[in-house]
Protein backbone atom coordinates (compact mmCIF):
# COMPACT_ATOMS: atom_id res chain seq x y z
CA UNK A 1 0.00 0.00 0.00
CA UNK A 2 1.22 3.56 -1.02
CA UNK A 3 0.36 6.97 0.50
CA UNK A 4 -0.05 10.05 -1.43
CA UNK A 5 -0.96 13.20 0.47
CA UNK A 6 -3.64 15.36 -0.86
CA UNK A 7 -3.13 19.01 -0.98
CA UNK A 8 -41.38 33.14 -20.21
CA UNK A 9 -47.98 38.56 -18.91
CA UNK A 10 -49.66 37.76 -22.59
CA UNK A 11 -49.74 35.79 -25.72
CA UNK A 12 -46.25 36.40 -27.21
CA UNK A 13 -45.82 34.42 -30.04
CA UNK A 14 -42.31 35.88 -30.63
CA UNK A 15 -40.84 34.49 -27.46
CA UNK A 16 -42.57 31.01 -28.10
CA UNK A 17 -41.01 30.57 -31.15
CA UNK A 18 -37.68 28.79 -30.08
CA UNK A 19 -35.76 28.20 -32.92
CA UNK A 20 -33.09 24.79 -33.39
CA UNK A 21 -29.35 25.98 -34.35
CA UNK A 22 -27.58 24.24 -36.37
CA UNK A 23 -25.76 21.10 -35.48
CA UNK A 24 -22.46 21.57 -34.36
CA UNK A 25 -19.23 19.88 -36.28
CA UNK A 26 -18.78 16.63 -33.66
CA UNK A 27 -16.09 13.80 -34.47
CA UNK A 28 -17.80 11.64 -32.33
CA UNK A 29 -20.50 8.47 -33.04
CA UNK A 30 -24.21 9.68 -32.20
CA UNK A 31 -24.58 8.24 -28.90
CA UNK A 32 -27.46 6.38 -30.35
CA UNK A 33 -27.59 4.25 -27.27
CA UNK A 34 -28.91 6.94 -24.99
CA UNK A 35 -32.59 7.08 -25.72
CA UNK A 36 -35.69 6.66 -23.73
CA UNK A 37 -36.70 3.41 -22.72
CA UNK A 38 -40.58 4.02 -22.10
CA UNK A 39 -43.40 3.39 -25.17
CA UNK A 40 -44.94 6.00 -26.46
CA UNK A 41 -48.34 5.35 -25.09
CA UNK A 42 -46.39 5.23 -21.79
CA UNK A 43 -44.34 8.32 -22.17
CA UNK A 44 -47.88 10.08 -23.02
CA UNK A 45 -49.61 8.79 -20.11
CA UNK A 46 -47.03 9.95 -18.00
CA UNK A 47 -47.04 13.77 -18.90
CA UNK A 48 -51.38 13.42 -18.68
CA UNK A 49 -50.58 12.17 -15.43
CA UNK A 50 -48.34 15.43 -14.58
CA UNK A 51 -51.04 17.55 -15.24
CA UNK A 52 -53.30 15.89 -12.96
CA UNK A 53 -51.14 16.58 -10.23
CA UNK A 54 -50.60 19.89 -10.91
CA UNK A 55 -53.71 20.83 -12.48
CA UNK A 56 -56.76 18.64 -11.44
CA UNK A 57 -59.90 18.74 -13.32
CA UNK A 58 -58.55 21.04 -15.75
CA UNK A 59 -55.56 18.87 -16.45
CA UNK A 60 -58.69 17.42 -19.11
CA UNK A 61 -58.14 20.39 -21.42
CA UNK A 62 -55.03 18.97 -22.61
CA UNK A 63 -54.39 15.87 -25.06
CA UNK A 64 -50.95 14.57 -24.47
CA UNK A 65 -49.05 12.36 -27.48
CA UNK A 66 -45.99 11.30 -27.90
CA UNK A 67 -44.20 10.80 -31.48
CA UNK A 68 -40.42 9.69 -31.61
CA UNK A 69 -40.96 10.52 -35.37
CA UNK A 70 -41.51 14.05 -34.35
CA UNK A 71 -37.89 14.43 -34.83
CA UNK A 72 -35.29 13.08 -37.12
CA UNK A 73 -31.96 14.18 -35.40
CA UNK A 74 -32.09 13.06 -31.82
CA UNK A 75 -33.18 16.75 -30.85
CA UNK A 76 -36.45 17.28 -28.62
CA UNK A 77 -39.21 18.86 -30.74
CA UNK A 78 -42.89 19.81 -29.04
CA UNK A 79 -45.78 21.16 -31.23
CA UNK A 80 -49.06 22.66 -29.74
CA UNK A 81 -52.39 23.29 -31.02
CA UNK A 82 -55.78 24.26 -30.31
CA UNK A 83 -58.36 21.56 -30.88
CA UNK A 84 -62.06 21.92 -30.60
CA UNK A 85 -63.68 23.07 -27.43
CA UNK A 86 -60.66 24.96 -26.29
CA UNK A 87 -58.40 21.87 -25.75
CA UNK A 88 -54.80 22.44 -26.40
CA UNK A 89 -53.39 19.45 -28.40
CA UNK A 90 -49.62 18.49 -27.65
CA UNK A 91 -47.46 16.15 -29.46
CA UNK A 92 -43.68 15.68 -28.07
CA UNK A 93 -41.04 13.60 -29.28
CA UNK A 94 -41.04 12.51 -25.96
CA UNK A 95 -42.63 12.66 -22.57
CA UNK A 96 -40.57 15.14 -21.32
CA UNK A 97 -40.58 17.44 -24.70
CA UNK A 98 -44.38 17.35 -24.23
CA UNK A 99 -44.03 18.22 -20.27
CA UNK A 100 -41.73 20.91 -21.42
CA UNK A 101 -44.05 22.49 -24.52
CA UNK A 102 -47.01 22.42 -22.20
CA UNK A 103 -45.41 24.19 -19.64
CA UNK A 104 -43.84 27.03 -21.83
CA UNK A 105 -47.42 27.39 -22.86
CA UNK A 106 -48.72 27.68 -19.14
CA UNK A 107 -45.77 29.68 -18.97
CA UNK A 108 -46.50 32.59 -21.67
CA UNK A 109 -50.21 32.06 -22.57
CA UNK A 110 -51.40 31.60 -18.71
CA UNK A 111 -49.07 33.38 -16.86
CA UNK A 112 -48.67 30.62 -14.65
CA UNK A 113 -45.54 29.40 -12.40
CA UNK A 114 -44.05 25.96 -10.74
CA UNK A 115 -41.30 26.60 -8.81
CA UNK A 116 -39.56 25.05 -5.56
CA UNK A 117 -41.24 28.39 -3.77
CA UNK A 118 -44.60 27.10 -4.21
CA UNK A 119 -46.82 27.47 -7.76
CA UNK A 120 -48.73 30.32 -9.39
CA UNK A 121 -51.74 27.94 -11.56
CA UNK A 122 -54.63 30.37 -12.18
CA UNK A 123 -55.07 29.22 -15.11
CA UNK A 124 -57.97 30.63 -17.67
CA UNK A 125 -60.87 29.30 -18.67
CA UNK A 126 -61.38 28.50 -21.32
CA UNK A 127 -57.71 27.67 -22.14
CA UNK A 128 -56.34 30.71 -24.19
CA UNK A 129 -56.58 29.79 -27.96
CA UNK A 130 -53.26 29.43 -30.19
CA UNK A 131 -53.67 30.32 -33.46
CA UNK A 132 -51.77 28.07 -35.42
CA UNK A 133 -49.38 25.18 -34.64
CA UNK A 134 -46.46 26.23 -32.08
CA UNK A 135 -43.42 24.35 -32.48
CA UNK A 136 -40.80 24.23 -29.50
CA UNK A 137 -37.39 22.76 -30.38
CA UNK A 138 -34.03 22.65 -28.78
CA UNK A 139 -30.66 22.60 -29.91
CA UNK A 140 -29.42 20.10 -26.99
CA UNK A 141 -29.17 16.88 -27.20
CA UNK A 142 -29.15 16.50 -23.53
CA UNK A 143 -30.53 18.56 -20.80
CA UNK A 144 -28.80 17.12 -17.51
CA UNK A 145 -29.74 17.80 -13.72
CA UNK A 146 -27.95 17.76 -10.33
CA UNK A 147 -25.07 17.56 -8.68
CA UNK A 148 -23.25 14.54 -7.00
CA UNK A 149 -23.31 16.60 -3.91
CA UNK A 150 -27.03 18.08 -4.07
CA UNK A 151 -28.23 14.17 -2.26
CA UNK A 152 -26.52 15.60 0.94
CA UNK A 153 -26.83 19.43 1.15
CA UNK A 154 -30.74 18.62 -0.48
CA UNK A 155 -32.35 15.92 -0.54
CA UNK A 156 -31.03 13.10 1.55
CA UNK A 157 -34.22 13.13 3.70
CA UNK A 158 -36.29 13.43 0.55
CA UNK A 159 -39.56 10.87 0.83
CA UNK A 160 -41.18 9.55 -2.35
CA UNK A 161 -44.45 12.66 -2.89
CA UNK A 162 -41.35 15.04 -2.64
CA UNK A 163 -39.11 13.17 -5.32
CA UNK A 164 -42.40 12.76 -7.36
CA UNK A 165 -42.79 16.75 -7.03
CA UNK A 166 -38.79 17.11 -8.05
CA UNK A 167 -39.45 14.55 -11.40
CA UNK A 168 -42.39 16.52 -12.53
CA UNK A 169 -40.32 19.95 -12.44
CA UNK A 170 -37.49 18.29 -14.23
CA UNK A 171 -40.13 17.09 -16.87
CA UNK A 172 -41.93 20.98 -17.06
CA UNK A 173 -38.44 22.07 -17.41
CA UNK A 174 -37.17 19.78 -19.48
CA UNK A 175 -34.94 18.04 -17.94
CA UNK A 176 -33.77 13.84 -20.17
CA UNK A 177 -30.41 13.29 -18.17
CA UNK A 178 -31.31 13.40 -14.23
CA UNK A 179 -28.56 11.63 -11.73
CA UNK A 180 -30.32 8.89 -9.87
CA UNK A 181 -27.67 7.66 -7.29
CA UNK A 182 -30.23 6.95 -4.43
CA UNK A 183 -30.33 3.32 -2.99
CA UNK A 184 -26.24 2.32 -4.26
CA UNK A 185 -25.04 1.73 -0.94
CA UNK A 186 -27.61 -1.36 -0.30
CA UNK A 187 -25.81 -3.15 -3.82
CA UNK A 188 -22.03 -1.98 -2.45
CA UNK A 189 -23.31 -3.64 1.32
CA UNK A 190 -24.24 -7.08 -0.87
CA UNK A 191 -21.30 -6.61 -3.09
CA UNK A 192 -18.79 -6.52 -0.20
CA UNK A 193 -20.65 -9.17 1.48
CA UNK A 194 -19.78 -11.41 -1.37
CA UNK A 195 -16.14 -10.32 -1.66
CA UNK A 196 -15.82 -11.70 2.45
CA UNK A 197 -15.84 -8.55 4.22
CA UNK A 198 -17.93 -8.89 7.35
CA UNK A 199 -20.65 -6.39 8.60
CA UNK A 200 -17.93 -4.51 10.81
CA UNK A 201 -15.87 -3.30 7.95
CA UNK A 202 -19.08 -2.30 5.88
CA UNK A 203 -20.08 -0.22 8.51
CA UNK A 204 -16.57 1.30 9.45
CA UNK A 205 -16.45 1.85 5.57
CA UNK A 206 -20.28 3.80 5.11
CA UNK A 207 -20.61 7.20 6.41
CA UNK A 208 -24.09 8.61 8.02
CA UNK A 209 -26.72 9.81 5.40
CA UNK A 210 -25.86 13.29 5.16
CA UNK A 211 -22.29 13.05 4.24
CA UNK A 212 -22.81 9.79 1.83
CA UNK A 213 -21.89 12.89 -1.29
CA UNK A 214 -18.10 12.59 0.20
CA UNK A 215 -18.36 9.25 1.02
CA UNK A 216 -18.94 8.14 -2.11
CA UNK A 217 -16.69 10.31 -3.60
CA UNK A 218 -13.69 8.97 -1.70
CA UNK A 219 -13.34 12.19 0.26
CA UNK A 220 -14.36 10.28 3.68
CA UNK A 221 -15.72 7.26 5.52
CA UNK A 222 -17.02 6.27 8.53
CA UNK A 223 -18.32 9.74 9.87
CA UNK A 224 -21.96 10.00 11.21
CA UNK A 225 -22.33 6.24 10.11
CA UNK A 226 -23.34 3.57 10.42
CA UNK A 227 -25.81 3.30 8.13
CA UNK A 228 -28.74 0.89 9.79
CA UNK A 229 -30.68 -1.91 7.52
CA UNK A 230 -33.72 -0.44 7.68
CA UNK A 231 -31.85 2.99 5.39
CA UNK A 232 -30.99 0.86 2.82
CA UNK A 233 -34.28 -0.96 2.42
CA UNK A 234 -36.22 2.51 2.21
CA UNK A 235 -33.55 4.29 -0.36
CA UNK A 236 -33.58 0.74 -2.16
CA UNK A 237 -37.78 1.12 -2.30
CA UNK A 238 -37.59 5.03 -2.83
CA UNK A 239 -34.75 4.24 -5.49
CA UNK A 240 -37.37 1.78 -7.90
CA UNK A 241 -39.88 4.40 -7.77
CA UNK A 242 -37.68 7.23 -8.98
CA UNK A 243 -36.58 5.19 -11.77
CA UNK A 244 -39.73 3.59 -13.05
CA UNK A 245 -40.89 7.83 -12.80
CA UNK A 246 -37.94 9.11 -14.45
CA UNK A 247 -37.89 6.73 -17.23
CA UNK A 248 -41.95 6.66 -17.91
CA UNK A 249 -41.39 10.48 -19.37
CA UNK A 250 -38.57 9.52 -21.57
CA UNK A 251 -35.29 10.33 -19.33
CA UNK A 252 -32.31 8.93 -19.24
CA UNK A 253 -31.14 8.09 -15.64
CA UNK A 254 -27.49 8.19 -14.77
CA UNK A 255 -26.54 5.53 -12.65
CA UNK A 256 -23.21 5.26 -10.24
CA UNK A 257 -20.23 3.27 -11.56
CA UNK A 258 -16.96 2.16 -9.20
CA UNK A 259 -14.13 4.50 -9.12
CA UNK A 260 -11.96 2.40 -6.91
CA UNK A 261 -13.08 3.95 -3.51
CA UNK A 262 -12.54 0.88 -1.09
CA UNK A 263 -12.94 -0.29 2.74
CA UNK A 264 -10.16 -0.32 4.79
CA UNK A 265 -11.41 -4.35 5.22
CA UNK A 266 -10.40 -4.90 1.29
CA UNK A 267 -6.63 -4.73 2.46
CA UNK A 268 -7.45 -8.08 5.14
CA UNK A 269 -8.86 -10.21 2.08
CA UNK A 270 -6.29 -9.08 -0.24
CA UNK A 271 -3.29 -7.39 1.06
CA UNK A 272 -1.31 -7.86 -2.10
CA UNK A 273 -3.57 -5.22 -3.82
CA UNK A 274 -2.59 -1.76 -5.30
CA UNK A 275 -3.98 0.58 -3.19
CA UNK A 276 -3.44 4.14 -2.24
CA UNK A 277 -4.44 5.70 1.17
CA UNK A 278 -5.27 9.42 0.17
CA UNK A 279 -4.30 12.65 2.53
CA UNK A 280 -6.74 14.21 4.46
CA UNK A 281 -9.56 16.08 3.14
CA UNK A 282 -11.53 19.17 4.36
CA UNK A 283 -9.59 19.64 7.92
CA UNK A 284 -10.77 16.03 9.07
CA UNK A 285 -8.41 13.76 9.83
CA UNK A 286 -7.53 10.42 9.15
CA UNK A 287 -10.37 8.70 11.58
CA UNK A 288 -12.78 10.41 8.73
CA UNK A 289 -10.85 10.66 5.63
CA UNK A 290 -7.41 9.62 4.34
CA UNK A 291 -9.48 7.18 2.35
CA UNK A 292 -8.58 3.86 0.36
CA UNK A 293 -8.56 3.65 -3.21
CA UNK A 294 -8.05 0.84 -5.45
CA UNK A 295 -5.65 1.55 -8.33
CA UNK A 296 -7.77 0.89 -11.52
CA UNK A 297 -4.80 -1.01 -13.27
CA UNK A 298 -5.37 -3.89 -10.53
CA UNK A 299 -6.61 -6.74 -11.35
CA UNK A 300 -9.27 -6.56 -8.42
CA UNK A 301 -10.56 -3.36 -9.96
CA UNK A 302 -12.71 -4.87 -12.73
CA UNK A 303 -13.62 -7.54 -10.29
CA UNK A 304 -15.34 -5.69 -7.72
CA UNK A 305 -16.19 -2.66 -10.30
CA UNK A 306 -17.79 -5.35 -12.47
CA UNK A 307 -19.55 -7.05 -9.82
CA UNK A 308 -20.74 -3.97 -8.98
CA UNK A 309 -22.18 -2.42 -12.36
CA UNK A 310 -23.50 -6.02 -12.69
CA UNK A 311 -25.41 -5.43 -9.35
CA UNK A 312 -26.70 -1.82 -10.69
CA UNK A 313 -27.87 -3.20 -13.84
CA UNK A 314 -30.13 -6.52 -12.52
CA UNK A 315 -31.31 -4.23 -9.83
CA UNK A 316 -31.71 -0.96 -11.38
CA UNK A 317 -32.28 -1.60 -14.90
CA UNK A 318 -29.41 0.51 -17.55
CA UNK A 319 -30.09 3.22 -19.82
CA UNK A 320 -26.53 2.63 -20.77
CA UNK A 321 -25.06 5.99 -18.81
CA UNK A 322 -22.82 5.70 -15.23
CA UNK A 323 -20.97 8.16 -13.57
CA UNK A 324 -17.73 8.04 -11.71
CA UNK A 325 -15.33 10.43 -10.65
CA UNK A 326 -11.70 9.74 -10.64
CA UNK A 327 -9.65 12.46 -8.00
CA UNK A 328 -12.31 14.08 -6.77
CA UNK A 329 -10.04 16.80 -5.24
CA UNK A 330 -7.32 14.76 -4.71
CA UNK A 331 -4.07 14.60 -6.36
CA UNK A 332 -3.28 11.37 -8.31
CA UNK A 333 -0.31 9.96 -7.42
CA UNK A 334 1.24 10.35 -10.50
CA UNK A 335 1.45 13.53 -13.61
CA UNK A 336 2.91 10.87 -16.24
CA UNK A 337 0.35 11.18 -19.12
CA UNK A 338 0.66 7.26 -19.95
CA UNK A 339 -0.78 6.49 -16.22
CA UNK A 340 -3.41 8.72 -16.39
CA UNK A 341 -4.84 7.21 -19.76
CA UNK A 342 -4.40 3.99 -18.58
CA UNK A 343 -6.70 4.62 -15.21
CA UNK A 344 -9.51 5.88 -17.61
CA UNK A 345 -8.77 3.26 -19.72
CA UNK A 346 -9.16 0.72 -16.91
CA UNK A 347 -12.16 2.53 -15.44
CA UNK A 348 -13.82 2.67 -18.48
CA UNK A 349 -13.59 -1.43 -19.24
CA UNK A 350 -14.97 -2.48 -16.12
CA UNK A 351 -18.06 -0.69 -17.25
CA UNK A 352 -18.10 -2.10 -20.79
CA UNK A 353 -17.25 -5.78 -19.09
CA UNK A 354 -20.87 -5.62 -18.08
CA UNK A 355 -22.78 -3.35 -20.41
CA UNK A 356 -20.64 -3.17 -24.22
CA UNK A 357 -22.67 -0.37 -24.73
CA UNK A 358 -21.45 2.06 -21.45
CA UNK A 359 -21.33 5.45 -21.41
CA UNK A 360 -18.86 7.17 -19.22
CA UNK A 361 -20.75 10.54 -17.72
CA UNK A 362 -17.62 12.55 -15.76
CA UNK A 363 -17.61 15.15 -13.65
CA UNK A 364 -14.74 17.65 -15.27
CA UNK A 365 -14.57 19.55 -11.81
CA UNK A 366 -10.98 18.06 -11.10
CA UNK A 367 -9.45 19.76 -13.95
CA UNK A 368 -10.86 23.59 -12.27
CA UNK A 369 -10.21 22.40 -8.66
CA UNK A 370 -6.63 21.15 -9.06
CA UNK A 371 -5.16 22.92 -12.24
CA UNK A 372 -1.83 23.28 -11.13
CA UNK A 373 -2.01 19.36 -11.71
CA UNK A 374 -4.22 19.30 -14.55
CA UNK A 375 -2.04 20.55 -17.09
CA UNK A 376 -3.00 20.21 -21.55
CA UNK A 377 -1.08 17.22 -21.74
CA UNK A 378 -2.80 15.28 -18.44
CA UNK A 379 -6.08 16.23 -19.08
CA UNK A 380 -5.62 14.84 -22.44
CA UNK A 381 -4.43 11.66 -21.61
CA UNK A 382 -7.28 11.05 -18.80
CA UNK A 383 -10.11 11.84 -21.53
CA UNK A 384 -8.27 9.57 -24.31
CA UNK A 385 -7.89 6.67 -22.12
CA UNK A 386 -12.03 6.22 -23.56
CA UNK A 387 -12.70 6.25 -27.12
CA UNK A 388 -14.26 9.42 -28.33
CA UNK A 389 -17.67 9.51 -27.62
CA UNK A 390 -18.07 6.95 -24.94
CA UNK A 391 -17.20 9.42 -22.09
CA UNK A 392 -19.30 12.84 -21.94
CA UNK A 393 -17.99 15.31 -19.91
CA UNK A 394 -20.00 17.67 -17.29
CA UNK A 395 -17.87 20.87 -17.51
CA UNK A 396 -19.35 21.42 -14.10
CA UNK A 397 -18.93 25.38 -14.00
CA UNK A 398 -18.80 26.79 -16.81
CA UNK A 399 -20.61 29.59 -16.42
CA UNK A 400 -17.63 31.10 -14.49
CA UNK A 401 -14.81 28.63 -15.26
CA UNK A 402 -15.46 27.12 -18.48
CA UNK A 403 -12.70 24.34 -18.78
CA UNK A 404 -13.76 23.41 -22.82
CA UNK A 405 -12.83 27.31 -23.78
CA UNK A 406 -8.50 25.76 -23.21
CA UNK A 407 -8.95 22.01 -23.86
CA UNK A 408 -9.95 22.38 -27.32
CA UNK A 409 -13.98 20.80 -26.34
CA UNK A 410 -11.93 18.72 -24.17
CA UNK A 411 -10.05 16.88 -26.57
CA UNK A 412 -12.78 15.54 -28.94
CA UNK A 413 -14.98 14.20 -26.11
CA UNK A 414 -18.31 15.31 -25.85
CA UNK A 415 -19.40 18.00 -22.92
CA UNK A 416 -22.06 19.54 -21.53
CA UNK A 417 -22.09 22.97 -20.59
CA UNK A 418 -23.16 23.29 -16.90
CA UNK A 419 -23.97 26.12 -14.77
CA UNK A 420 -22.83 25.06 -11.13
CA UNK A 421 -24.06 28.38 -9.64
CA UNK A 422 -24.60 27.64 -6.09
CA UNK A 423 -21.86 26.00 -3.59
CA UNK A 424 -22.63 24.31 -0.19
CA UNK A 425 -26.31 24.77 -0.19
CA UNK A 426 -26.28 28.38 0.60
CA UNK A 427 -28.85 30.45 0.59
CA UNK A 428 -28.98 33.93 -0.11
CA UNK A 429 -29.75 36.41 -3.53
CA UNK A 430 -27.20 35.19 -6.45
CA UNK A 431 -27.16 34.55 -9.88
CA UNK A 432 -24.94 35.37 -12.99
CA UNK A 433 -27.35 36.27 -15.77
CA UNK A 434 -25.50 37.59 -18.49
CA UNK A 435 -23.17 34.97 -18.31
CA UNK A 436 -25.62 32.09 -18.73
CA UNK A 437 -27.80 34.29 -21.06
CA UNK A 438 -24.95 34.35 -23.37
CA UNK A 439 -22.85 31.16 -22.45
CA UNK A 440 -23.89 28.09 -23.75
CA UNK A 441 -24.66 29.92 -27.43
CA UNK A 442 -21.21 30.73 -27.74
CA UNK A 443 -19.80 27.18 -26.56
CA UNK A 444 -22.24 25.69 -29.64
CA UNK A 445 -21.09 28.24 -32.27
CA UNK A 446 -17.19 27.30 -31.51
CA UNK A 447 -15.27 25.68 -34.62
CA UNK A 448 -15.35 21.90 -33.89
CA UNK A 449 -17.77 22.41 -30.72
CA UNK A 450 -18.33 18.93 -28.96
CA UNK A 451 -21.02 20.43 -27.00
CA UNK A 452 -24.05 17.82 -26.78
CA UNK A 453 -26.44 19.41 -24.11
CA UNK A 454 -26.94 22.18 -21.86
CA UNK A 455 -27.05 21.30 -17.55
CA UNK A 456 -27.87 22.45 -13.98
CA UNK A 457 -25.39 21.21 -11.02
CA UNK A 458 -25.93 23.17 -8.09
CA UNK A 459 -24.72 21.36 -5.32
CA UNK A 460 -27.91 22.87 -3.54
CA UNK A 461 -31.33 23.49 -4.81
CA UNK A 462 -34.43 24.89 -3.55
CA UNK A 463 -32.79 28.49 -3.80
CA UNK A 464 -33.28 31.63 -6.52
CA UNK A 465 -35.43 29.25 -8.56
CA UNK A 466 -35.60 32.50 -10.98
CA UNK A 467 -31.90 31.43 -12.15
CA UNK A 468 -33.27 27.27 -12.50
CA UNK A 469 -36.31 28.61 -14.81
CA UNK A 470 -34.41 30.63 -16.85
CA UNK A 471 -31.29 28.31 -16.99
CA UNK A 472 -33.73 25.80 -17.99
CA UNK A 473 -35.74 27.48 -20.60
CA UNK A 474 -32.42 29.03 -22.66
CA UNK A 475 -31.85 24.80 -23.57
CA UNK A 476 -35.32 25.63 -25.64
CA UNK A 477 -33.67 28.84 -27.03
CA UNK A 478 -31.84 29.78 -30.58
CA UNK A 479 -30.24 32.65 -28.98
CA UNK A 480 -30.01 34.71 -26.05
CA UNK A 481 -32.99 36.28 -23.94
CA UNK A 482 -33.51 40.29 -23.14
CA UNK A 483 -33.03 39.67 -19.52
CA UNK A 484 -35.19 42.80 -18.84
CA UNK A 485 -38.22 41.79 -20.88
CA UNK A 486 -37.26 38.00 -19.78
CA UNK A 487 -37.59 38.93 -16.28
CA UNK A 488 -40.93 41.17 -16.19
CA UNK A 489 -42.90 38.62 -17.89
CA UNK A 490 -41.35 36.16 -14.91
CA UNK A 491 -42.67 38.97 -12.36
CA UNK A 492 -46.41 38.83 -13.39
CA UNK A 493 -45.76 34.69 -13.88
CA UNK A 494 -44.59 34.74 -10.22
CA UNK A 495 -47.14 37.06 -8.73
CA UNK A 496 -50.28 36.81 -10.84
CA UNK A 497 -50.13 40.13 -11.02
CA UNK A 498 -48.84 43.00 -13.28
CA UNK A 499 -47.87 46.06 -10.51
CA UNK A 500 -45.40 47.88 -11.49
CA UNK A 501 -43.61 47.75 -8.76
CA UNK A 502 -42.74 44.61 -8.63
CA UNK A 503 -41.53 44.50 -11.84
CA UNK A 504 -39.01 47.25 -11.09
CA UNK A 505 -37.53 45.66 -7.77
CA UNK A 506 -37.20 42.24 -10.01
CA UNK A 507 -35.41 44.22 -12.89
CA UNK A 508 -33.27 45.93 -9.76
CA UNK A 509 -32.44 42.30 -8.76
CA UNK A 510 -31.39 41.17 -12.62
CA UNK A 511 -28.98 44.80 -12.55
CA UNK A 512 -27.82 43.92 -8.87
CA UNK A 513 -26.93 40.27 -6.96
CA UNK A 514 -28.54 38.24 -9.78
CA UNK A 515 -25.66 39.67 -12.15
CA UNK A 516 -22.12 39.00 -10.61
CA UNK A 517 -19.42 39.52 -13.10
CA UNK A 518 -16.75 39.25 -10.53
CA UNK A 519 -14.06 37.40 -12.39
CA UNK A 520 -13.78 33.70 -10.88
CA UNK A 521 -16.27 34.12 -8.12
CA UNK A 522 -17.39 31.39 -6.55
CA UNK A 523 -20.68 31.74 -4.52
CA UNK A 524 -20.50 30.78 -1.31
CA UNK A 525 -22.68 33.80 0.31
CA UNK A 526 -21.14 36.02 2.29
CA UNK A 527 -24.23 37.78 3.09
CA UNK A 528 -24.82 38.57 6.86
CA UNK A 529 -28.61 37.78 6.52
CA UNK A 530 -27.65 34.04 6.17
CA UNK A 531 -24.23 33.44 8.25
CA UNK A 532 -24.38 32.52 11.63
CA UNK A 533 -23.51 35.56 13.79
CA UNK A 534 -19.79 36.25 14.37
CA UNK A 535 -17.61 39.64 15.30
CA UNK A 536 -15.43 38.97 12.29
CA UNK A 537 -17.57 38.18 9.63
CA UNK A 538 -16.36 38.33 6.09
CA UNK A 539 -19.19 40.00 4.08
CA UNK A 540 -17.08 40.98 1.23
CA UNK A 541 -19.58 42.04 -1.62
CA UNK A 542 -19.86 40.53 -4.73
CA UNK A 543 -22.19 43.08 -6.61
CA UNK A 544 -21.23 45.44 -8.86
CA UNK A 545 -24.72 47.10 -10.10
CA UNK A 546 -25.03 47.11 -14.23
CA UNK A 547 -28.33 47.63 -16.18
CA UNK A 548 -29.74 44.37 -17.19
CA UNK A 549 -29.44 44.11 -21.22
Amino acid sequence: MRTAMSAPFGRCPALLVLGLLAAADCRFPPLEQLRPAASERAQAAAVSALLQRLLGNRSAEFAVSVNRSLSTDSLDVCELRSGRNHRIIATGSSGVAAASGIYNYLKYFCNCHVSWSGDQLEVPSPLPALSGVLRINTPHRFRYYQNVCTVSYSSVWWDWPRWEREIDWMALNGINLPLAFTGQEALWQEVYRSLGLNQSDIEEFFSGPAFLAWNRMANMYKFGGPLPQSWHVNQLRLQFKILERMRSFGMIPVLPAFSGNVPKGILKLHPEANVTRLGPWAHFNCSFSCSYVLDPRDPLFLQIGSLYLSQVVKQFGTDHIYNTDTFNEMTPPSSDPVYLSAISRSVFASMTAVDPEAVWLMQGWLFFSDAAFWKPPQIRALLHGVPLGRMIVLDLFAETEPVFSYTESFYGQPFIWCMLHNFGGNNGFFGTVESINSGPFKALSLKNSTMVGIGMTPEGIEQNPVIYELMSELAWRKEPVNLTKWVSLYTVRRYGSMHESLSAAWKLLFGSVYNCTVPHYKNHNHSPLVRRPSFNMNTGSVVRPRRPV
